[in-house]
């Protein structure tokens, strides 16, 4: 992996854009309203996902955030081959991180793009 670590983060509901390089959907359930036509995934990538107890205990709430930024972590900690998947990808080039989520600065795929990011090099 490069040591400078090519990641984005976007909302699956933004159109694709060329420049996106892999795109990997990280949520455990996919996103209202959206095709997988349009998506235009690469990959969806469910295991590297939050677990549904975390997540539910987390509930996009932003003041729990930092605490469940720590919590997430652990469980990517422990999630090998999830991770590995996404670093061999990120390998390749660029990597964008797909996530449904109404609020852009507090969700898995900015702590997941954060722990890869981390881990680089």
């Amino acid at each position: 992996m490069s040591a400078k670590a090519d990641i984005q983060v976007r909302r699956i509901y933004e159109n694709a854009q060329a420049s996106d390089g892999t795109r990997v959907l990280v949520d455990r359930v996919w996103p209202r309203g959206v095709t997988k036509a349009a998506a235009q995934l690469d990959l969806w990538l469910r295991e590297v996902a939050p677990s549904a107890a975390l997540r539910r205990w987390f509930g996009h709430d932003p003041e729990r955030f930092e605490a469940f930024r720590a919590r997430y972590e652990e469980e990517l900690a422990s999630n090998h081959e999830a991770v590995a998947q996404l670093r061999a990808l990120l390998s390749a080039g660029r990597l964008t991180l797909l996530y449904g989520a109404r609020d852009e600065a507090h969700n898995q795929a900015v702590v997941l793009a954060d722990y890869l990011r981390k881990r680089a090099g």
